[in-house]
């Protein structure tokens, strides 16, 4: 199945300690770029987290936010430096001494309130399990967000092979006008011939046939056009059956699409050709726009 490179997803994990919420959004892109935004005592985590992200998502700018809702109060500690709290009270004691004149005692509050002696530390965690939390959240979120790209990548591919129909269609018109090209030049020839001489002038037919000849060498399409028939053949293979991972063979082929039609309309030397070329080229581009847009 197709699918986009633009898409988001939410997933939850919650137990009896925590409650954790990731989401994951992404936007076309060239590569593989995963960043990972969580809180700085799960960064352990973020590596692996890329690399299950990676495998549902190889390609895109996806941006993964985890964040911790809620948390269990007996995951904190305090910690009391005692031996820094007395220090302090003999310190301001000592500057009590020093300065007689100054009013004012060292309490309880104060002393407290001195950094480093009293600390919150998190606990030492499981890493193990606080990782299969993670994941747990994680894959949900990937389920929904893998879930909104499929539903995307399909309507991108149903409008790729509606535009490949209609430049199908307009490569079968030139291919069944094209012949013509070479009458009509003919005619032209021979009034150009008749306004520069006269009526009454006579140029030998095979001298118009071989002027004809040569310039039809010079436009013969049916190269490219047999080739275009071919790779609009092939984008429907590569649609319905490429797997998921077609943006890139996808992107290769539009922009052999697009050169074939540039010959065609540089060779053909007619204007309904041009015309029709300029609705190929319309089509390829927007076909082009939407293919950066597939994973």
């Amino acid at each position: 199945m197709v699918k986009s490179m633009t898409g988001f997803g939410r997933g939850e994990y919650s137990d009896e300690k925590r409650s954790i919420v990731a989401e994951i959004k992404s936007v076309n892109h060239r590569y593989s770029d995963i960043t990972v935004k969580m809180p700085r005592r799960y960064a352990f985590a973020e590596e692996p987290i890329k690399a299950l992200v990676k495998k549902t998502a190889p390609r895109g700018k996806i941006d993964v936010c985890i964040q911790l809702v809620n948390a269990d109060a007996d995951e904190t500690n305090l910690q009391l430096n005692a031996d820094l709290a007395k220090l302090y009270y003999e310190k301001l004691s000592e500057l009590k001494d020093l300065i007689p004149q100054m009013s004012g005692e060292a309490d309880l509050r104060m002393i407290a309130l001195m950094p480093d002696v009293i600390k919150s530390t998190p606990e030492i965690e499981d890493e193990e399990a606080i990782m299969n939390c993670l994941k747990a959240a994680v894959c949900k979120a990937l389920e929904n967000f893998d879930s909104m790209r499929s539903v995307e990548g399909a309507k991108l591919a149903e409008d790729i092979l509606e535009r490949n129909n209609t430049i199908l269609n307009t490569r079968n018109e030139i291919e069944v006008y094209a012949p013509e090209v070479k009458v009509l030049y003919m005619q032209k020839l021979k009034d150009r011939i008749a306004d520069l001489l006269g009526k009454e002038a006579q140029v030998p037919e095979d001298r118009i046939l071989t002027e004809a000849a040569v310039f039809a060498d010079k436009s013969d399409i049916t190269e490219e056009l047999v080739r275009l028939k071919s790779h609009c053949a092939q984008l429907v293979e590569i649609i319905n059956n490429g797997g998921e991972s077609v943006g890139k063979k996808l992107d290769f082929l539009v922009q052999e699409m697009n050169r074939e039609s540039n010959t065609i309309g540089s060779k053909a030397n007619d204007i309904n050709i041009t015309n029709k070329v300029l609705i190929l080229k319309a089509e390829i581009e927007k076909i082009r726009e939407q293919v950066q847009n597939l994973e």
